[in-house]
């Protein structure tokens, strides 16, 4: 027997996007339906590094950026949990004066934003965080960027959606998405379909799939950070620090843990990838020299994700140019945990309002398919989901 769901609004996939737009929604008292092909938080949401930082975000996503930072600062009221978050301040490193030279510029073009970036030569670092490699020349500091448990985070959403009303589907793979000329119908095999005026397209690393359902081809790829955990340690790292240019990223957790982060994995498919045995000793070489304390420390664990990635290293997040009611919300390139809640709620804007508070131009699909689009449809009067079966 197929279930049947009418609803008003779809949600494909349920990481931080779709979890936080679910329950943004719900505290609207807008009817949702969220799917999600494994467990809410358990793909790229819940394996990421665990980053909360703005600094390093691109100029276009700085708005988002600031509104998930007010947003990461009322995480208890949203999802119940504090999620191990702290502003422990991050520390973006420079290897080379070039490399200092442009973070000097970036602090300068950023300014408004609210990061309060503090430069700081070999003298200062030495002075602060004498635990650094010497190689390091200078750096920047954001005193109220941080980290949080991603494990714990972005399942939180899914669960405070449902708290909420959501109607929280998991292991439900959608094997067909089309629009029939008046609502979206979703159906994951024979076991269920889903009706909704609205559709959020959510899933991550595969979204670009269901994009392409409704005629807007883009060029998503997948990536595969590679990451690892130490055993505990003496407390000797208070920051979240990081590189300009990229290369490694690493944290201290309150047990004494050091999660680190470099390089990529190997694909094994489609949906899977592995760490491979050359980019785990990089990485651990990497590790070592810019943090000596690391030396003699065993690894743990290692592992990587998968992860949506777009060339211009910004999401897709908008209406689409070709199905009215159809959002996007895909390809964000290692910036959604930071930034996930905020795009959650302008969906939710989207949706109840036709617009949103923020600016996201710069992340239409229009970029890559050439389409603007058009009216985007409000939601108007809302009413209460109905469940039926033949």
């Amino acid at each position: 027997m197929t279930e049947r769901i009418d609803t008003e609004v779809a949600i494909l996939g349920g990481g931080i996007v779709g979890g936080s737009a679910a329950l943004f929604l719900r505290r609207l008292g807008v009817p949702v339906v969220l799917l999600e092909a494994a467990l809410c938080g358990a793909r790229a949401s819940g394996v990421n590094y665990g980053g909360v930082r703005r600094q390093g975000r691109g100029l276009e996503q700085m708005p988002l950026a600031r509104r998930a930072h007010e947003l990461w600062g009322q995480l208890p009221q949203l999802i119940g949990i504090d999620g191990e978050y702290v502003r422990s301040g991050h520390l973006k490193l420079a290897c080379s004066d070039a490399d200092l030279q442009a973070l000097h510029a970036y602090r300068a073009q950023t300014r408004g934003f609210g990061m309060n970036l503090e430069m700081l030569d070999r003298a200062a670092l030495a002075r602060r965080f004498g635990w650094l490699g010497a190689h390091v020349v200078g750096g920047s500091f954001c005193p109220e960027d941080g980290h949080a448990n991603p494990r714990l985070v972005s399942p939180a959403f899914g669960r405070a959606a449902r708290a909420l009303g959501a109607d929280v589907r998991e292991g439900t793979t959608v094997t067909q998405a089309i629009h029939d000329g008046e609502r979206f119908v979703l159906r994951a095999g024979d076991a269920l379909e889903v009706r909704a005026r609205f559709l959020l397209n959510c899933a991550g690393a595969w979204a670009g799939r269901f994009a392409q359902d409704f005629g807007e081809t883009v060029p998503e790829t997948a990536i595969h950070p590679l990451m690892m955990v130490t055993e505990p340690l003496p407390l000797f790292m208070d920051v979240s620090l990081g590189m300009q240019g990229g290369g490694i990223y690493a944290r201290q957790v309150a047990r004494g843990n050091c999660v680190i982060g470099g390089g990529r994995a190997v694909s094994s498919g489609p949906d899977l990838a592995r760490p491979g045995r050359e980019a785990l000793g990089t990485l651990m070489a990497n590790a070592e020299r810019l943090l000596p304390p690391l030396r003699g420390a065993q690894v743990i664990r290692f592992w990587t994700g998968v992860e949506g990635n777009m060339p211009d290293h910004n999401p897709v997040l908008g209406p689409s140019a070709t199905v009215p009611g159809l959002f996007h919300a895909f390809g964000l390139s290692g910036a959604g945990f930071q930034i996930g809640p905020a795009v959650g709620e302008v969906l939710s804007e989207l949706v109840v309002n036709g617009r949103s508070s923020i600016p996201i131009d710069a992340f239409g699909i229009g970029r890559y398919t050439g389409a603007a689009h058009g009216a985007v449809p409000r939601l108007g009067p809302v009413r209460e989901q109905t469940l039926e079966s033949p």
